[in-house]
């Protein structure tokens, strides 16, 4: 498994508990449109994020992602650089 797709697994499990659709993820899923997410639950999911890559997600970079694709470029972005 390569490096993004096992980054994409690890994004994939931490979305799960707040799938409360059950939508099918793939890199083009929305968090706002497929996902339906909140501002809180943007918060929560973010922090978590951080906490298992130990990286930190700008606000200015929470909102230039919109797709689990961008999220998994974003980690795996910050992940180098640490």
């Amino acid at each position: 498994m390569t490096d993004r797709a096992q980054t994409f697994e690890t994004v994939a499990r931490l979305i799960a508990p707040f799938n409360k659709k059950g939508v099918a993820l793939t890199e083009a899923t929305s968090f706002q449109s497929d996902l339906e997410w909140d501002s809180l639950t943007v918060l929560d999911f973010v922090a978590n994020i951080e906490d298992e890559f130990d990286i930190i997600i700008t606000m200015n970079m929470q909102a230039e992602i919109e797709t689990v694709g961008q999220l998994v470029d974003a980690v795996m972005k910050l992940t180098a650089k640490a």
